[in-house]
């Protein structure tokens, strides 16, 4: 027999945790929504909360949104056996005129929205994942930081009528900037300042890229990693960036729910007979979007195989090198004809990072589909990758 479900809501905050509950009877009856009462959010607190409530002989189904706090809760409940989603916060359903927001009545909306089924969960990484991830948004951080300091580098050098007409951040610029004279003695120290700001920044990138290539081979999406590099504009960092990002690829059924995930589809206003396209939504995951941005700029030339991809593509499956090439004639293609059409740069290369958003999803699908052939196979190589 089937056990009523109670939804439990949880505001979570750093030192403490809102609690509601939304029970479901068995025959489809709804009970009104209650205020449980606060807890400090700590494992034993919430392990005594989970604890008390399955006592009554319920399903617990709990839900809170993601924020700082991370996915330790989502992971002690689950441990527990018991259901729990972590919700998009920018996907919850709010009512225009609602001026009044309170912790107790988030608890209560988590807990009505989730039995009536109105929020979307998001994807959950393992620990391994998560660990690869903070990984490279700390590189990504550091290139920011780099990306400044050598702003604050240039404009104190223009401010004081130094300017480099050649490529910057080269030995050559190094060795200009050693011989630059200033009429103020201070401003030696700023510009010493500022140029071993740059160097320290760059040994942070350098330091976090050679982590991230060290750390590849005991990934378990590490094959994702080296099959789209096949692709053109994707190189080592962008594809361990794009996957550590996006997760699991072939959990999207569809390349369509993938580039809208990303936020690569034109926003859309229907009504009647009118119907109007605008910008791209910019929705989802801003990192994994700028990352296939910048490699679609790399299709404005023509379609050709570099050195670097021959040797990169030289030990993959036939039909991941493909669909590479099939990418490259159809990307390089399609930017001239909407270059021909008057269409703006911009606008051109959100286009092509649109569909090669597609493509990236074909690779990983090809490649999750060769690893399980290899691994039904050969089923003790398998168990040794599990353990």
């Amino acid at each position: 027999m089937q056990n009523a479900i109670t939804f439990v809501g949880l505001d979570v905050h750093k030192d403490s945790i809102v609690v509601s509950l939304a029970e479901a009877g068995l025959r489809g009856g709804l009970r009104e929504v209650r205020e449980y009462g606060k807890i400090i959010n700590t494992p034993g607190a919430l392990k005594a909360l989970a604890t008390k409530l399955a006592a009554k002989g319920n399903e617990l189904r709990f839900c809170y949104e993601a924020g700082p706090c991370g996915y330790g809760i989502q992971r002690q409940l689950s441990g527990m056996g018991h259901e729990c989603a972590v919700v998009a916060p920018s996907l919850v359903p709010r009512k225009p005129g609602e001026r009044i927001k309170t912790d107790r009545r988030d608890a209560i909306k988590l807990a009505k929205l989730h039995r009536a089924g109105e929020l979307t969960p998001v994807w959950v990484p393992d620990k391994p994942h998560e660990a690869m991830r903070d990984l490279v948004r700390a590189r990504l951080a550091a290139v920011r930081s780099l990306r400044q300091a050598r702003q604050q580098l240039s404009g104190f050098l223009l401010r004081n009528g130094h300017h480099y007409h050649r490529d910057p951040w080269t030995r050559a610029h190094r060795r200009w900037m050693a011989d630059l004279k200033f009429d103020q003695p201070l401003h030696y120290a700023v510009l010493q300042d500022n140029i071993a700001t740059v160097e320290a920044a760059e040994e942070r990138r350098d330091r976090l890229e050679a982590q991230i290539i060290t750390a590849l081979p005991e990934w378990r999406l590490a094959p994702v990693v080296d099959a789209l590099q096949a692709l053109r504009g994707i190189a080592l960092v962008a594809a361990a960036t794009l996957v550590a990002e996006l997760g699991d690829i072939t959990r999207f059924s569809n390349p369509r729910q993938l580039m809208a995930f990303i936020g690569l589809v034109p926003s859309e206003h229907t009504s009647g007979r009118s119907r109007r396209q605008g910008e791209i939504t910019k929705a989802g995951n801003a990192v994994a979007r700028r990352m296939l941005i910048e490699a679609a700029w790399s299709y404005r030339f023509p379609a050709r195989i570099s050195r670097y991809q021959l040797v990169q593509q030289e030990h993959l499956a036939k039909p991941i090198r493909d669909i590479a090439w099939k990418a490259q004639e159809r990307l390089c293609r399609r930017h001239r004809k909407l270059i021909r059409a008057g269409k703006p740069k911009t606008v051109v290369t959100a286009a092509i990072a649109r569909e090669l958003a597609g493509f990236v999803w074909a690779i990983a699908t090809e490649t999750n589909s060769t690893d399980e052939t290899k691994s039904a196979r050969h089923p003790a190589a398998h168990r040794i990758s599990a353990e």
